[in-house]
């Protein structure tokens, strides 16, 4: 036991202080994955009201695919687990979410 009955109390709230500043850090990071899919998922809109290259496509799909796996990984570290209302949401088309995890050669 310790001599100072305050210690745990002490001992708490610095705990609590750096708790708070991971859970703000990770609601940061959560938010900034979320405008990278957005900005990802807008370019591959914007690219097929006015089609062009196939190959330029492709690159879009790939780019939305990979910000779309690091938003649903930084989604899963903050506990949420269940991402099908985020799809819907987010409009993430079907050839994105099949690249989901697959590394490819540009």
């Amino acid at each position: 036991m310790s001599a100072d009955p305050y210690a745990a109390r002490y001992s708490d709230a610095a705990f609590n202080v750096l708790q708070v500043d991971l859970l703000a850090e990770r609601a940061a990071a959560l938010g900034h994955q979320g405008a990278l899919v957005e900005a990802a998922l807008a370019a591959l809109r914007a690219f097929d009201a006015a089609p062009g290259d196939p190959a330029e496509r492709l690159k879009l799909v790939r780019r939305a695919a990979r910000v779309v796996w690091a938003f649903f990984v930084q989604r899963e570290i903050c506990g949420f687990r269940d991402q099908k209302q985020l799809i819907r949401d987010y409009g993430i088309p079907g050839e994105v979410l099949v690249r989901l995890g697959a590394i490819e050669k540009d």
